[in-house]
C-alpha cells in the first residue's frame, strides 16, 4: 500500500519532523504518515503523505494553526 495522499502542514523553526512526529504521537495515535527524509529550517510548511482520505480528512481536523 502506498501513500497516495498528500497535506501540506504549516510549522516553522528547526526540528520540524521531530516535533510534528511528538506532535501526531500525542495527538493522533494510529495516524499512519510518511514525512520527508530532511526539511530546510527556513521553509514554514512541510508536505505529510497518507495513506488514506480518511487519514487526511483526520489530519485536517486536529491540526492547529501551527504544528507546536
Amino acid at each position: 500500500m502506498t501513500y497516495k495522499y498528500g497535506l501540506v502542514v504549516p510549522i516553522v523553526g528547526p526540528h520540524k519532523i521531530k516535533r510534528f512526529k511528538s506532535w501526531a504521537s500525542n495527538t493522533l495515535p494510529g495516524l499512519d504518515y510518511n514525512l520527508p527524509m530532511q526539511t530546510p529550517i527556513v521553509t514554514t510548511s512541510m508536505t505529510v503523505r497518507l495513506r488514506s482520505i480518511e487519514d487526511k480528512a483526520r489530519l485536517e481536523a486536529a491540526l492547529p494553526a501551527l504544528v507546536p
